[in-house]
């Protein structure tokens, strides 16, 4: 017997970008929302609300929205995952950009697609978080996709130490390193020839950016190890390219996984393999049967 999944009935319209056709997709979206009698929130937060009678509080929508539904590109769903995917709300995307990779329903399947996950017949997919704490501070940083270590300047080396588990790994002179989960493997990583990783798969891989060595490779180690970089040069962490700050001299950044998870919505007929093929030119085509 098939399991029935969630239908959802309260949803969010989110975007972080701004244009015309992504406030003519919002209008579509809820006219779709409209037509199955179901209720839908914009966030103050969101580019949507711009115009609309009514908008709502991200605290609001966190507590009544029972998924999101961003629009736009991978940046937009990086946006809602930081503010409603990190506390449990799923999320779905309708994909405006160029890569896209977390935002799966194209503008020409948004009616099928959408209709079809908020009656129950969707893949759920669960991504983890990764957070960086700066010495012993309390609050942890959230990133998605990845935390980078950086040395703030082109062509400017910066060094550290790496210790996984306590264990010592290397020191090493490098632009930085990459420090990403799966979903961040086709993210900035990507750029910097690191390996492809299923959604999966259960690791963080960890990628030095054009590092001062011949012998220095990606390293791939399992999600629950702990990650210990000690700063030797005056350095910058990032997180999904959002929140930056000043890292000092003997500065210890400790990465885990988070607790949290993101629940990422993809239509039925979503493929990891076929998106690498789609998006990154893999194949001339599919094999014949």
């Amino acid at each position: 017997m098939v399991k029935k999944m969630k239908t959802f009935n309260k949803i969010g319209i989110y975007s972080s970008a701004k244009n015309k056709k992504i406030l003519q997709i919002s209008s579509q979206v809820e006219e779709i929302i409209n037509n199955l009698g179901k209720k839908y929130f914009h966030p103050k937060s969101s580019v949507t609300s711009e115009g609309k009678n009514k908008s709502f509080s991200d605290p609001y929508v966190l507590k009544n929205a029972d998924l999101i539904v961003a629009i736009g590109g991978d940046g937009t769903l990086l946006s809602s995952a930081r503010k409603f995917g990190l506390k449990g709300v799923p999320i779905t995307g309708i994909n405006l950009g160029n890569l896209g990779f977390l935002t799966d329903i194209a503008p020409e399947e948004i009616t099928s697609s959408l209709v079809e996950i908020l009656l129950g017949n969707y893949k759920l997919d669960s991504r983890f978080f990764l957070e960086g704490k700066i010495n012993k501070e309390n609050k942890p940083n959230i990133a998605l996709n990845e935390i980078v270590i950086h040395s703030g300047s082109v062509a400017q080396l910066a060094e550290y130490e790496l210790y996984i588990d306590d264990n010592f790994v290397y020191r090493q002179k490098a632009d930085g390193i990459i420090i990403s989960t799966p979903t961040g493997s086709t993210a900035y990583a990507l750029s910097g020839n690191g390996p492809i990783v299923h959604p999966d798969s259960k690791s963080i891989t960890l990628l030095p950016m054009f590092p001062h060595s011949l012998n220095a490779r990606p390293l791939v180690i399992n999600e629950r190890k702990v990650i210990k970089v000690v700063i030797k040069d005056k350095s910058y962490l990032s997180l999904d390219s959002h929140n930056n700050y000043k890292l000092k001299i003997n500065d210890e950044v400790i990465i885990k996984k988070s607790s949290s998870e993101l629940k990422l919505i993809h239509p039925k007929e979503h493929d990891f393999f076929s998106a690498c093929r789609n998006k990154l030119g893999w194949s001339l085509g599919l094999p014949e049967k």
